[in-house]
């Protein structure tokens, strides 16, 4: 399931699992800060697509990303497909001329790529500018129901970033999260384990945030999770 999954993933054309993985990590070690691979302190352009257009790519590059991800490093299947992470998708464009010729090609590569990509590249730009902070995080992060609505839930980013353990993002009842219903679909039939998800009922008291990100805050509050 869980390579099934990393195969499918590859079409988004996001890169491989390693250099993805790796990516998001450092993200979260120096979110908003020196370091980050796509803030918006060094500008909302280069935020949502300028670091991986003109920034140094690294998604061939295996040995310094392993540092990072040594879970994944070690695993020959992830290793390969991250340096082959194109190939799923010239063989899917491939099939898709076969059965529907230029227009299964276009709808089901191109405008589905470029669609898939900027809605996740919202979520680096988009929700660490605007939108909503139920916590107080070190860094700029907000959640944004739209952005949220266009990626399945990525865009409760704010919660995301307050609690990163937690496979639920929408963790109140009004935060739609369909990546979340997938996950539990899958835990329900036995093909994901040790899930953890923040429930909002057992997260101790924290200020009303709904300002502007305008400045870091050096506040954490307690995380408290439950396998379920």
């Amino acid at each position: 399931v869980e390579y099934c999954l990393t195969v499918c993933a590859t079409l988004a054309l996001e890169g491989g699992p390693i250099f993805w993985v790796a990516t998001h990590r450092i993200h979260h070690q120096h979110s908003d800060e020196e370091g980050d691979p796509h803030s918006p302190i060094d500008g909302k352009w280069w935020a949502h697509m300028g670091w991986i257009l003109t920034g140094k790519s690294m998604h061939h590059d295996t040995t310094t990303l392993a540092r990072y991800v040594p879970d994944l490093a070690k695993d020959k299947f992830h290793v390969w497909i991250t340096k082959y992470h194109y190939v799923p998708m010239i063989v899917l464009g491939l099939v898709l001329l076969v059965l529907g010729g230029l227009p299964f090609l276009l709808w089901g590569i191109f405008v589905r790529t470029v669609v898939g990509l900027h809605s996740t590249w919202m979520v680096n730009s988009i929700t660490h500018t605007w939108g909503s902070r139920r916590f107080v995080t070190h860094d700029l992060s907000t959640n944004n129901w739209w952005v949220a609505i266009l990626t399945f839930g990525e865009g409760w980013h704010n919660n995301h970033h307050a609690h990163p353990v937690s496979a639920r993002h929408g963790i109140a009842w009004y935060e739609v999260d369909l990546n979340w219903y997938g996950i539990w679909a899958l835990k329900k039939l036995g093909l994901a384990r040790h899930v953890y998800r923040v429930k909002l009922a057992q997260l101790p008291p924290t200020p009303a945030l709904n300002t502007k990100p305008d400045s870091k805050l050096h506040l954490v509050p307690g995380t408290s999770v439950s396998g379920d």
